[in-house]
């Protein structure tokens, strides 16, 4: 393997998938940047130039769509290849919206490192993108918006069918469920802040002191 003088930067705010990640890649031989969400993915940025990023797409503070715009609306970063990681947008309209704004590859959770690996060999071989105009503002915030309004009705369905399900198990099922409901109630509410603040930024525009 041809060695890297830029590292790889992976950007995920779950732990252990971080980890996994990281140490995949490292054994690789690759060198290798982290942050835990798009907040410190740009801050990373500005220190070491990264040949790749791999990042997932549902996190706090940024999450990987408002970091793909930011990267693709600075002539600096837009050449710079992205590779999706979700268990969350995989509907084909979320995989169209990450690439519209500039998403390269899309991988889908629970990761297969196998496949992840052919795909970081595969786009570095190909070097940074050519350079192609971003996907317009507004377009990007209406299409972000509708992402989010799709993905909170699917994240309250779920909690209320879990909910529901929770009086006909026994206590020891009981467990694991309230584990993965917890996990949901949370998305749910980290999605509900991000449309709030995507709300916000299109009243702005419509309504400009």
């Amino acid at each position: 393997m041809k060695t890297l003088k830029a590292p790889l930067l992976v950007v995920e705010d779950t732990p252990d998938t971080l980890q996994m990640v990281d140490l995949a890649l490292t054994f690789k031989g690759y060198r290798v940047v982290t942050a835990r969400n798009g907040q410190e993915a740009l801050d990373a940025i500005k220190k070491e130039h990264p040949a790749l990023i791999i990042t997932d797409i549902l996190m706090s503070r940024m999450d990987g769509f408002s970091l793909v715009h930011r990267l693709r609306i600075n002539p600096k970063t837009r050449g710079i290849p992205v590779v999706f990681l979700s268990a969350t947008y995989v509907a084909p309209e979320d995989k169209q919206f990450a690439a519209a704004i500039g998403v390269t590859r899309f991988i889908e959770k629970p990761i297969v490192l196998e496949e992840l690996l052919r795909t970081v060999s595969d786009l570095l071989s190909r070097g940074t993108l050519a350079d192609s105009k971003p996907l317009d503002t507004r377009k990007f915030y209406d299409g972000y918006r509708m992402r989010l309004e799709t993905k909170l009705k699917q994240k309250v369905t779920q909690i209320s069918r879990t909910e529901s399900m929770l009086d006909t198990l026994t206590e020891e099922e009981k467990q694991s469920f309230r584990a993965s409901l917890q996990a949901t109630i949370e998305e749910r509410d980290e999605i509900q802040l991000l449309l709030d603040q995507i709300r916000k930024v299109l009243d702005e525009e419509k309504n400009p002191r």
